[in-house]
C-alpha cells in the first residue's frame, strides 16, 4: 500500500532513508515530542506536535490541519465565510473547514535548544487527494525561484534583520481570565536598552543577556548569524546573517523569527517584529533584503561588472552593475509600488515611509545610499556586488517577500528596463511615493497587471481578501493605537 506522500509524488527511496534517519535520532537523543510546523500567510509558524515515536508514520503518511489555518487574517479571524454557500467559490479544495495533510520535511528536522526533548520538523500543506496547496506561500516561492532557475539564475539573498525586545515586567494581562479578549490584551514591559546611542557598546552590554540568547538560539538551530547589534531606537536590536540562496533564507527568516520569540519568552523577554512598537517614542524597523543573481552554469556573481560601462558616471547603474543587474534594479524600480503590499503587509508598517528616517519615501535608487529604496552596493571587480531592497518590515511573510523581488526583477530582464540616474537627494520629492497606507498599497498591487499575473490571480484575490479584512478593521477601529497594540505587538 502506497503512503500519503508517495501518493503526492514526493516520497523516494531517498526520501525514505532521510525519514529513517530522523526516527534513529528522535530515538537516539530521547525526544518526547516533536513539532510539524508551517509558516500562514502572516510569517507566523503553526502545526502540530506529536510523539516522538509518531513523527516517522506522519513524515509518510502526514498529519492533518483545519483548513481555515491558510484563511486566517492578523487578527486569528477567518476571512472567507467557510459554512456558507459560495463562500469559498473562489478556494478550489477548501470549505465547510475540511482537512488539508501537513507533510513534513525530514532534511529540516532540528532539535529546538529552548525545550527540552522537543525536535522541529518544517512542512508544507497538501489537499487529501495528493494535489498540492498552490496558494502555500512557500509554494509561492518555489515557482518564482523555478521561474528563475528556467532562465539560467538563481537568487543569492543576505537578510539584515531590526526588531525590538523588551523585559516582560508582567505577563498578568495577558494571562487574566478576566481580561481575556480576541486578540488578546498584551504584557507589561520595559525597555533593554535605553536607545540614541547607535552601537554604542554600553547599551550592548546592557542588553547583552537578551542578545545571547539571541545568538545561542540562532547558532543551535544551523542558523548563519554574522552579528548582533544595538540599534538607535530604545530597546531596537539587529540580527545579521550570511547570505544562502533565496529559498534557505526565507525558511532561516521564517524560524529565526518564531524561535526568538519563543526562547526569549521562556526568559522573561518579549521580542516583537512588529515595525513600530505602541509606544510614543521608538524607532521603525525595517527588514534590509540584499540580493545578487548568480549565473547556475558558472557559480559567478551575475551583478558583478569587471569595468564601468562606457560614459558611465557613478550615478549611473552601468557604472557598478552589469547589464544584467541593471535591468534587474530597473524591474525592482518599476514593480516597486505594486510589491509593497507584499514587503510591508501590516497596517502598522506605513508609519516607516517617512523623511530622514533610513527608511524609503520614494521610488529611487541611490549608490551607497541608506535613504533611498534600493542601495546599489559594491565596485567594479567586486564580487558582493549587490542590490539592497530596503521597503520591507520584519513582519513580512518572507517567502512573498523574496518571491516578488524574482517577478519583479524577471520582468526587468525580459524587458530589457534601465533604470534612472541614482538620487542623492532621497527625500527631496522627487520619483514616485511609495504607499502610504495598506489599503493603498493593495490598490497598487491590483493596477500592476504584470505582477499579478506572475502570482497568479488566484493567489493575489486571496491574499487581497485576507489584508483587505485586516485594513477594514483596522480602519474602523476607535482606537487604532489599542487595535496594532493588540494585534501586531502581542503577536508579530
Amino acid at each position: 500500500m502506497t503512503s500519503f506522500a508517495q501518493r503526492c509524488g514526493i516520497h523516494d527511496a531517498e526520501r525514505e532513508e532521510s525519514v529513517a534517519r530522523v526516527a534513529q535520532l528522535i530515538e537516539a537523543q530521547g525526544l518526547e515530542l516533536v513539532r510539524f510546523a508551517w509558516c500562514d500567510l502572516h510569517g507566523v509558524l503553526r502545526g502540530k506536535t506529536l510523539v516522538g515515536s509518531a513523527a516517522a508514520r506522519a513524515l509518510r503518511e502526514g498529519v492533518g490541519l483545519v483548513s481555515t489555518l491558510m484563511l486566517k487574517d492578523s487578527s486569528d479571524r477567518t476571512a472567507f465565510r467557510v459554512f456558507e454557500p459560495g463562500g469559498t467559490a473562489s478556494l478550489p479544495g477548501f470549505g465547510f473547514a475540511n482537512n488539508l495533510q501537513l507533510l513534513g520535511d525530514p532534511a529540516s528536522f532540528r532539535q529546538l535548544p529552548w525545550t527540552p526533548s522537543s525536535g522541529w520538523i518544517q512542512g508544507q500543506p497538501w489537499f487529501t487527494d495528493g494535489q498540492p496547496v498552490e496558494l502555500d506561500t512557500r509554494r509561492v516561492l518555489q515557482r518564482a525561484l523555478a521561474r528563475l532557475e528556467h532562465a539560467g539564475y538563481g537568487l543569492k539573498c543576505g537578510l539584515e534583520i531590526e526588531f525590538h525586545i523588551y523585559r516582560i515586567e508582567d505577563a498578568q494581562p495577558q494571562l487574566d481570565p478576566e481580561q481575556a479578549a480576541w486578540p488578546a490584551p498584551v504584557p507589561r514591559v520595559s525597555l533593554v536598552h535605553p536607545g540614541y546611542n547607535l552601537l554604542a557598546e554600553g547599551w550592548y552590554d546592557l542588553a547583552e543577556e537578551p542578545l545571547r540568547i539571541v545568538q545561542r538560539t540562532a547558532q543551535a538551530l544551523g542558523l548563519p548569524l554574522l552579528s548582533l547589534e544595538v540599534e538607535l531606537g530604545p530597546s531596537q536590536v539587529e540580527a545579521v546573517f550570511e547570505p544562502t540562496d533565496a529559498l534557505t533564507a526565507a525558511d532561516n527568516m521564517v524560524l529565526f523569527r518564531n524561535a526568538v520569540k519563543m526562547a526569549l519568552r521562556r526568559a522573561g523577554y518579549h521580542a516583537t517584529f512588529m515595525c513600530r512598537p505602541p509606544f510614543p517614542n521608538i524607532m521603525s524597523s525595517g527588514w534590509h533584503l540584499h540580493q545578487s543573481l548568480v549565473d547556475l552554469r558558472t557559480g559567478a556573481n551575475a551583478f558583478r561588472r569587471a569595468s564601468p560601462e562606457t560614459h558611465a558616471t557613478p550615478a549611473d547603474a552601468g557604472f557598478t552593475l552589469s547589464a544584467l543587474g541593471e535591468h534587474w534594479l530597473a524591474g525592482l524600480l518599476q514593480h516597486a509600488r505594486g510589491m509593497t503590499a507584499f514587503c510591508t503587509p501590516t497596517a502598522n508598517g506605513y508609519g516607516r515611509f517617512r523623511p530622514n528616517a533610513l527608511a524609503p519615501q520614494s521610488v529611487l535608487w541611490g549608490r551607497d545610499n541608506r535613504g533611498a529604496l534600493l542601495r546599489v552596493i559594491g565596485d567594479c571587480g567586486d564580487e558582493a556586488t549587490r542590490i539592497e531592497n530596503r521597503i520591507g518590515e520584519p513582519a513580512a511573510n518572507p517567502y512573498l517577500y523574496v518571491a516578488a523581488q524574482v517577478h519583479a526583477g524577471l520582468d526587468g530582464i525580459g524587458r530589457r528596463l534601465l533604470p534612472p540616474v541614482a538620487t542623492d537627494a532621497p527625500y527631496a520629492g522627487a520619483g514616485e511615493n511609495l504607499p502610504t497606507s495598506l489599503g493603498e498599497a493593495l490598490d497598487a498591487l491590483h493596477t500592476d497587471l504584470s505582477l499579478c499575473e506572475a502570482f497568479g490571480p488566484a493567489f493575489i484575490a486571496y491574499f487581497t481578501q485576507i489584508k483587505r479584512s485586516e485594513q477594514q478593521r483596522f480602519e474602523a477601529s476607535e482606537n487604532k493605537d489599542e487595535f496594532q497594540r493588540r494585534e501586531y505587538f502581542g503577536r508579530l
